[in-house]
């Protein structure tokens, strides 16, 4: 148990890490962009200094998490502070959007009034990005594969990479045929990735909010292989949800056969270990019943059959 809790606690140390020199990399690349889109005359650098600002919050915000998530459950807050990474996440989905609607705006003045862009510029600045977001993401790459938290913050600046090859294309076009027009059109086509995000990140925290059934799994699949274990009547006032990210939770009443106690205590397990390792559910609240009353369990109501 020791051993575990260490290597639990090392794993955690290693994320805060590689979470922390990514966080200081996005920032640093952001404000550069800002000012190389300033002095560029660029949209596009601009919109991508946009998408690293909403990342650095989403890095930031994967800090904190796992700061907070340490933090011991209390009397008042019974599963402690999982739930703020799920409003945070929404609050930064609707950044997004909001930074992304203004950008938007400015690349259709840009359509009907093209500006001066000065490329070359606008290339070396994106060059530079580029080559810290490869950075950023070799460093979460590892550690992204076990831990949700860390993926999370992987995937944003995997779309910085992206968005910063996007620029420098952009660039290259304009020093080789001085279309103007191509720094908005670039400039559209990040924010539609950015945009595309946004509604999924709004969208997926929203399902959490309302305690929706995580995607991936049915109430029927969970019943048919709680059925599969030998006793196991049925599954019923079944409640599957996401506490936050990685959490997943689940109430429900077992219906047993007329069996002793320890015999019901075996099912118990058997049936919170097939959860776990077949759903990922890892919170289960389960209640045992029983057709005809037995020795420590719970008679079934028929009013509720």
């Amino acid at each position: 148990m020791h051993d575990h809790a260490h290597n639990h606690s090392e794993k955690q140390e290693l994320n805060r890490r590689g979470l922390k020199i990514a966080f200081m990399i996005t920032l640093t690349i952001m404000i550069v962009e800002i000012i190389g889109g300033f002095l560029s005359n660029s949209l596009a650098l601009l919109s991508d200094a946009g998408h690293m600002l909403a990342d650095t919050f989403a890095l930031g915000l994967s800090l904190w998490a796992i700061k907070m998530a340490q933090k011991p459950a209390s009397h008042e807050r019974t599963y402690g502070w999982h739930r703020l990474e799920i409003l945070a996440a929404l609050a930064n989905g609707i950044l997004l959007t909001i930074i992304s609607g203004g950008i938007f705006y400015e690349a259709i003045q840009r359509f009907l009034h093209p500006a001066e862009v000065h490329g070359g510029l606008m290339l070396v600045i994106a060059i530079i990005g580029l080559v810290a977001n490869f950075i950023g993401i070799n460093i979460l790459h590892k550690t992204s594969r076990e831990n949700l938290n860390v993926r999370g913050a992987f995937l944003h600046m995997l779309g910085d990479t992206l968005s910063s090859l996007g620029v420098i294309i952009g660039a290259v076009f304009i020093i080789f045929t001085g279309w103007k027009i191509v720094d908005p059109l670039i400039s559209i086509l990040i924010n539609g990735f950015i945009l595309r995000s946004a509604f999924q990140l709004i969208f997926e925290s929203g399902e959490v909010l309302l305690e929706a059934v995580p995607s991936g799994i049915t109430l029927t699949e969970v019943v048919a292989a709680a059925k599969k274990i030998d006793g196991v009547r049925d599954l019923h006032d079944l409640h599957i949800w996401t506490i936050t990210s990685g959490i997943r939770a689940l109430s429900a009443h077992v219906l047993i056969a007329d069996l002793k106690v320890s015999e019901g205590n075996i099912i118990l397990r058997e049936v919170e270990e097939l959860l776990e390792k077949e759903f990922n559910i890892n919170h289960t609240t389960l209640q045992l019943e029983c057709e005809s009353c037995g020795e420590g369990l719970v008679c079934q109501n028929p009013k509720r059959r």
